[in-house]
């Protein structure tokens, strides 16, 4: 049995640096049972490293949990806190890929998530969004990729019973990254 060749219309080899103006990092989680609650993280970076072969590309990224962002700074003051982030201690978030594999037509990167000192395996349905050139002579690269993860399972596991049954947060998180990086270095 053979393996096909991965082609990417436009695809370059090479090192990329995560644009966070043109990029968001954001998460959905179901509050009171009943409605969905999204976020942002506002500070994060990371590098892209595209390989000959792509399934050999790479990823490392940080986000910055201080930045979280719903819209609400009470809230967000309390996601900083022990009950969810605890970002004194623990103000990142890191993931560190392990691989890139296909999954019928779609790709599934593989990696590393580390939240409050917690490290799990992680795979997060990734999309090439197209890779071409920008209006300032260099070379982008767009990609969304999704996950879910239960956040129990970093220690995040702050909760609030409410009346009738029920808990104030869910513990399945999705997040959601889209992300533009920028050409540094053509292999």
């Amino acid at each position: 049995m053979t393996e096909t060749a991965v082609v990417i219309p436009g695809y370059v080899a090479g090192t990329w640096t995560i644009d966070p103006v043109h990029s968001e990092v954001s998460f959905v989680v179901r509050h009171m049972m009943v409605s969905k609650v999204r976020g942002r993280f506002d500070k994060f970076e990371g590098t892209i490293v595209t390989a000959e072969d792509p399934l050999q590309s790479s990823v490392n990224a940080t986000v910055d949990l201080t930045s979280v962002n719903t819209g609400a700074p009470d809230r967000d003051n309390h996601i900083r806190s022990a009950d969810f982030f605890e970002v004194e201690t623990h103000p990142t978030l890191t993931f560190h890929s392990t691989g890139l594999r296909r999954d019928g037509g779609d790709f599934l990167l593989d990696g590393d998530l580390t939240i409050r000192g917690t490290t799990k395996p992680v795979s997060l349905k990734l999309e090439v969004n197209g890779i071409g050139p920008d209006a300032y002579g260099g070379t982008r690269a767009g990609f969304s990729a999704t996950t879910e993860i239960n956040r129990s399972d970093f220690g995040v596991s702050y909760n609030g019973p409410i009346p009738g049954g029920g808990v104030a947060v869910s513990e399945k998180v999705t997040i959601s990254l889209e992300i533009e990086g920028v050409l540094d270095k053509a292999e």
